[in-house]
């Protein structure tokens, strides 16, 4: 013990006769500035010039791939009676302003199903994470909606609904876009709520336990800590789902409602001419497009953060 203390005080007057060497008259670090070294530029440089070959490559294989699609389409033999039966601009032109009219009920139908999809979609969520013997029929009953509607196609459920339910002679006279949209939220209501179970699951025990810990009932833990998480984790798969409503809201002119696709069809049965249907997709392509970049880049944001083991 004797000899270690000695070790340590020659150590100490050592270090205090040298004073700092490696500081100025002013106290700041004469050292040189850090700068990337010969071969990390040299890196940059060439990973820079990989880049704009790999750009080049692509866009001149995109042209030619283009071209020669372009080449086989048009140099087909029916490609004349084609262009004029689906890519008429006069046809286009005439039936635009109907099919416009009509998607505007495409877009309201779309925002009263998101709204409803999400609501009843966290209520079956919920009802399926419930723990206790006691909560056994609701988890049943969620289970069994579930089940029930990812099986079942969407036009048939629209075909129940819209004319199903008014059979009954419950309700009163009801506009088609209304059951059209119920037929919607039931639908994706089911799939959705799987996609929040999943996030919700996802949610480490131990968020949990410290919520309730704290003195926390179950519905402020699920609200204030266990979804706010959930719902980071599930975002991109909610917005594909949402995009995916995009295109089946068209579906609901099988029920007679005058939306887009019903006025093309109508146009279409008015001109003898297929152009008023290729109008309405390219409608409803322009509809889901503001939806789609963000969707890719959340997803790949995201992918990014996980895979570099930051806190998403």
């Amino acid at each position: 013990m004797r000899r270690y203390r000695c070790m340590v005080a020659e150590s100490t007057k050592a270090g205090a006769s040298r004073g700092p060497t490696d500081l100025g008259a002013s106290g700041a670090s004469n050292e040189p500035a850090w700068r990337p070294s010969d071969l990390e530029l040299s890196r940059r440089t060439f990973r820079r010039k990989q880049t704009r070959r790999s750009v080049l490559i692509s866009a001149v294989s995109t042209i030619v791939f283009a071209a020669l699609l372009l080449w086989a389409v048009a140099g087909s033999p029916g490609w004349a009676k084609v262009r004029e039966s689906f890519f008429d601009p006069e046809v286009a032109l005439a039936s635009l302003p109907r099919i416009l009219e009509g998607l505007w009920l495409n877009i309201q139908v779309l925002m009263v199903a998101a709204i409803g999809v999400v609501i009843v979609a966290l209520l079956l969520a919920s009802m399926r994470t419930l723990r206790g013997p006691v909560y056994f029929p609701l988890r049943a009953l969620a289970a069994g909606y579930t089940d029930l509607f990812r099986g079942m196609p969407l036009i048939i459920v629209l075909y129940l609904v819209g004319y199903g339910i008014p059979g009954l002679d419950f309700f009163p006279r009801v506009p088609v876009a209304v059951w059209g949209t119920i037929a919607l939220i039931l639908t994706y209501s089911a799939y959705v709520s799987e996609v929040f179970r999943a996030g919700i699951e996802a949610v480490h025990p131990s968020q949990r336990l410290a919520a309730r810990s704290l003195g926390l009932g179950h519905g402020q833990t699920m609200r204030r800590v266990v979804l706010p998480q959930a719902l980071r984790k599930v975002t991109p798969a909610l917005m594909n789902d949402f995009v995916a409503m995009q295109k089946d809201v068209g579906l609901i002119s099988v029920l007679g409602a005058m939306d887009a696709v019903r006025a093309a069809q109508i146009e279409t049965a008015h001109y003898f001419n297929f152009t008023p249907y290729v109008v309405a997709g390219l409608l409803f392509v322009l509809l889901a497009w503001p939806m789609i970049p963000p969707t890719d880049w959340l997803s790949a944001r995201m992918r990014v953060r996980e895979q570099g083991g930051s806190i998403v």
